[in-house]
């Protein structure tokens, strides 16, 4: 009877385990139908972290939190824009980039379920600072250029000039959309050879005297440069008593200045009495592809100095003190000149060029 009763228990076991087999691979089973589908509704959300109105990209710690989801997915890569590769199965990591400046990066995210997948991308621009803690001092004024049209009048004048009005420039300066209009989220400063007025050349200038002013603090611009023999952007200020004292007694710092003769070099100087014109007081930076990508140009001004950075990298520090006029309120300018003083002999070619200003921030 033992040997029978074991007989039998060993049938209902192998019975049993033939049932569950079967039962396993039922394609009814909610498990199986999950493998056999493919991952659906993908969905990425980056949070830039400090990211706000005024500071899209970040406070300057490249730090990224992900969240990924999809239905029936099980893992997730993601290309991260930059040569890396992250693979995680929980749908949340956080990542910082390190690459100085603000950075765009494109996405290729994939969820996975089994070997069937689902695949989308986007892009986000990043903002890395050495010292992230600029962000901390109050944002005071800034245009982030996002509204389409003419520069926000509540913020800038036009200055409409005849060519040689200042420093032997050849350029018209106008209020026509041709030459400054805002357009995709950036100021954009054309300079277009042309019979125009008393010149051969048009471009715009934009100042914010009488709109905004302010007395210290840290002016942050990011922008790609233009491009051509004898043309001269620039952003800078002036001193807001020009109009009593004149210049240089107002004083003069260009925080973004460069010359299509002498292209991806930025000049950073300060005009005062006994030291305008060609100022000794000038920094003078490399910036590779400053006119193919954008940079950030950076001066901070204090009772005691004036320093100058691109892309957060400190090249000139000027020695501020009570004997200067750089202790009183400035406004800003931006301007694209042609020709001049300093800008040199214009290429016979140029036909046109574009200067574009993603932002200017002030912090105090």
């Amino acid at each position: 009877m033992k040997k029978y009763f074991s007989r039998i228990n060993v049938i209902v076991v192998l019975y049993c385990f033939l049932f569950i087999s079967c039962s396993g691979s039922n394609s009814d089973d909610p498990e199986v139908k999950n493998e056999n589908k493919t991952p659906t509704n993908l969905m990425i959300i980056p949070t830039i972290i400090g990211a706000t109105s005024q500071n899209p990209n970040g406070d300057g710690s490249g730090i990224v939190n992900f969240t990924l989801s999809a239905t029936n997915a099980t893992s997730y890569k993601i290309s991260l824009g930059n040569g890396e590769i992250k693979e995680v199965t929980n749908g949340s990591f956080t990542y910082t980039y390190t690459t100085s400046g603000s950075n765009t990066y494109v996405l290729y995210v994939s969820a996975y379920n089994g070997v069937k997948f689902v695949s989308t991308s986007l892009s986000i621009t990043v903002l890395v600072q050495s010292n992230p803690n600029v962000f901390q001092s109050k944002l005071i004024w800034s245009d982030e250029f996002n509204t389409d049209g003419a520069p926000d009048q509540s913020k800038w004048n036009f200055q409409i000039w005849d060519p040689g009005y200042v420093n032997n420039e050849l350029q018209s300066y106008t209020d026509r959309p041709e030459n400054t209009i805002v357009q995709d989220g950036v100021l954009k400063i054309k300079a277009i050879r042309e019979k125009y007025g008393k010149g051969d050349f048009t471009s715009g200038r934009i100042e914010s005297n009488n709109k905004f002013s302010f007395k210290y603090g840290k002016i942050v611009i990011r922008a790609k440069l233009p491009v051509g023999g004898g043309t001269w952007p620039a952003v800078w200020m002036l001193g807001g008593n020009i109009g009593s004292v004149g210049w240089p007694a107002c004083g003069e710092v260009d925080i973004l200045e460069e010359v299509g003769n002498n292209l991806n070099v930025n000049h950073s100087s300060l005009h005062s009495p006994g030291r305008s014109g060609n100022t000794p007081d000038t920094g003078i930076v490399k910036v590779p592809n400053g006119d193919t990508e954008f940079h950030i140009y950076t001066a901070d001004w204090t009772t005691s100095y004036i320093k100058f950075y691109v892309d957060d990298k400190l090249y000139y520090s000027f020695s501020n003190n009570s004997t200067f006029p750089f202790n009183q309120k400035f406004y800003l300018i931006i301007d694209f000149a042609m020709g001049g003083s300093f800008g040199g002999n214009v290429d016979p070619n140029f036909t046109s060029s574009t200067f574009e200003v993603d932002y200017i921030r002030v912090y105090n």
